[in-house]
């Protein structure tokens, strides 16, 4: 599913830290498969898989996301080793004004992975992240990237690593791929994203009828 020639291909990029972008990083038709069986999220924010109906195409993608080739594919890239580096994940569907905020990410992650499962094309101006060169301002960027259905961003975490997007509100679907420092991390990421998941889905009905 996954286009790893490609990546392989694609040069890494160093202003303002190192990150590679790949448009159409799933074959077509596997992420019209994909997209198929994207599971239903409760609201916004992020949701770990163990509250989540991971099936089908979907599963098949996340699956060969967690499998070692694309692992070697990213350490090649960024000249890293993550053997026994604990990999977690989480899925997106909605996005919310307060969202987007600029950040760097947590030091106990290593390596971020953005897939954007979207449609072909974004047909918003806002909602589009930025690769920033500092942290307080939007406007001084090096990358805009649209989050149209396949494009993925891989990025290395760092102290000047921001990012971030102008506020929007809406369905916005993304699954962001981490490799960490250690096993606790996932443990208590998953955990504090699994209780989240668990009181949106609780007000779901509520959540449903806002976005109507």
């Amino acid at each position: 599913m996954l286009r790893l020639d490609t990546l392989r291909a694609t040069p890494i990029e160093r202003d303002p830290f190192e990150y590679v972008i790949v448009k159409d990083f799933i074959e077509r038709e596997k992420l019209k498969e994909a997209l198929a069986d994207y599971p239903e999220v409760p609201g916004p924010g992020s949701h770990p898989p163990s509250g989540l109906k991971i099936s089908g195409g979907f599963k098949a993608l996340i699956d060969e996301m967690l499998d070692t080739p694309f692992r070697k594919a990213v350490e090649e890239k960024f000249d890293i080793d993550l053997t026994g580096r604990p990999t977690m994940y989480t899925v997106r569907g909605f996005c919310r004004a307060r969202d987007g905020k600029i950040h760097t990410d947590s030091k106990t992650k290593i390596i971020t992975v953005l897939l954007y499962m979207n449609g072909d094309s974004w047909g918003n101006s806002t909602g589009r992240l930025r690769l920033l060169r500092n942290g307080s301002d939007l406007e001084n960027y090096a990358v805009e990237i649209e989050p149209a259905g396949g494009t993925v961003l891989i990025f290395r975490r760092s102290e000047n690593s921001w990012h971030g997007h102008h506020p929007y509100e809406g369905r916005r679907r993304a699954i962001q791929l981490n490799w960490v420092t250690d096993q606790s991390v996932v443990d208590r990421e998953q955990g504090r994203h699994g209780f989240s998941s668990m009181i949106k889905r609780l007000f779901q009905p509520v959540l449903s009828q806002r976005r109507e």
